[in-house]
């Protein structure tokens, strides 16, 4: 298991050298300025703006902004923002609370409902239980996100407003106590929930029913099992194998954000300052959200090697 974690790593790093690169020439080739206003601003000198892209290191080359930007941010110097959000780090990190309250939490609901419904559902196969389920999930990825969020909000926020089941839409981060920020956030899990639970449960189902045909099951109920323990102890264990990889490549969206819910929902996390980043060239914001995405990615794929060690006794890494 070491060695295979040391090549794990290894490459790695390789790949995360690559990653960073590509996008860092992407968005160095983007159109736009990115010190928007100060370099069309008549009333600035060119000596100021000369000195303002020096101080960004603007005027380097772009291969020697990028040795630049990459031996800062391993150390943990993100950078300056090019639109005024100060110190990268700082501003991003700023914003991850929100975020994992909101889709961290959307992505538990999710898992909560998809596992028992999709083995349900395959142990009960064909049943108006699983007919049910099935009719759920197909809705639930088939709807989009920005469709269903608007939705809910017509119904609790506009048609629902002088009742008690009224919920605001408009994400307020000043909101202090706990029952308010749960209310405000009823909505934008609700509408994330439902879209991942749709997809996981999917999953959960079809590895299920590969699972129950296996002879190993059969040899448990064979030797006289009870059917509970014949479902959970060997045949969800096994099934939940290929589900680890799908979690394991979801769960960095948790930290990347939902760029459009927490659109819709003036959501203050790390998917909106994505947007807003974009729109304004700011290149150190948009490279430290989507390489330290990247390095979630890899990390949870290794993450989801190792548990397949501990799931499954026959795989083994030498």
């Amino acid at each position: 298991m070491g060695r295979y974690l040391i090549r794990r790593l290894i490459q790695s790093f390789f790949t995360l050298a690559a990653i960073s690169i590509v996008i860092f020439g992407i968005l160095s080739l983007a159109p736009g300025d990115p010190l928007g206003e100060f370099a069309t601003n008549p009333n600035i000198s060119p000596t100021l703006q000369a000195q303002i892209r020096e101080s960004y290191g603007l005027d380097e080359p772009v291969h020697v902004q990028y040795i630049s930007w990459a031996r800062e941010w391993v150390t943990g110097n993100w950078g300056r923002s090019f639109g005024g959000a100060g110190d990268v780090r700082d501003y991003v990190f700023g914003r991850v609370p929100v975020t994992l309250a909101v889709i961290g939490s959307s992505f538990l609901v999710g898992l909560l409902i998809a596992i028992p419904i999709g083995v349900l559902s395959a142990v009960k196969q064909y049943s108006a239980f699983d007919q049910l389920a099935t009719t759920f999930a197909f809705l639930g990825f088939s709807i989009p996100t920005f469709f269903s969020g608007i939705v809910l909000i017509y119904i609790f926020s506009v048609r629902l407003l002088d009742t008690p089941f009224a919920l605001p839409f408009v994400f307020n981060s000043q909101v202090d106590d706990v029952w308010g920020n749960v209310k405000q956030a009823i909505l934008p899990v609700a509408v994330l929930a439902m879209f991942n639970a749709a997809g996981l449960m999917r999953f959960v189902r079809a590895s299920m029913l590969e699972t129950l045909n296996q002879d190993y099951v059969r040899t448990a109920r064979a030797k006289g099992l009870r059917e509970r323990l014949v479902i959970v102890a060997h045949a969800m264990r096994n099934a939940l194998i290929p589900v680890v990889t799908i979690i394991a490549l979801r769960l960095p969206g948790v930290f990347g954000g939902a760029i459009i819910t927490e659109t819709i929902f003036r959501i203050p996390g790390i998917g909106s300052a994505l947007i807003t980043a974009i729109n304004n060239s700011d290149t150190p914001v948009v490279m430290s959200i989507t390489f330290a995405v990247a390095v979630l990615v890899v990390l949870f794929n290794i993450v989801a090697d190792v548990l397949y060690a501990f799931l499954d006794p026959r795989i083994a890494y030498d």
